[in-house]
């Protein structure tokens, strides 16, 4: 079965991700997010959940649900208020973990 990519996040920011045949999910109150968020992941149907920065601070705790699974992977975008640098802080979080030293940033 194939496996598919959802976007969650204010409507503003993901509408224009269905005309490149992702699935979205618009989220316009961070209270849903969490239990949305669930809802997709455990369904077993998305390989990759991309989350709008302000979802994916929002749902932390549900976020580590999934963590050690290989599917979903959960990644956070910047949404039309600008790229707040989580995406990058993750990345460079992962590369020191596996080599030691941030490479990629020097930070």
């Amino acid at each position: 079965m194939a496996k598919h990519i959802a976007v969650i996040g204010d409507a503003e920011s993901i509408k224009g991700f269905s005309a490149v045949g992702l699935d979205i999910y618009p989220c316009d109150d961070l209270n849903e997010a969490g239990a949305l968020l669930r809802r997709i992941a455990d369904s077993d149907t998305y390989a990759v959940i991309y989350l709008t920065e302000t979802v994916f601070l929002a749902v932390e705790k549900v976020r580590a649900r999934y963590q050690d699974r290989l599917t979903p992977a959960i990644i956070p975008i910047p949404g039309v208020t600008g790229n707040k640098g989580t995406g990058t802080r993750r990345l460079s979080s992962f590369v020191e973990k596996a080599v030691g030293s941030d490479i990629i940033f020097n930070n």
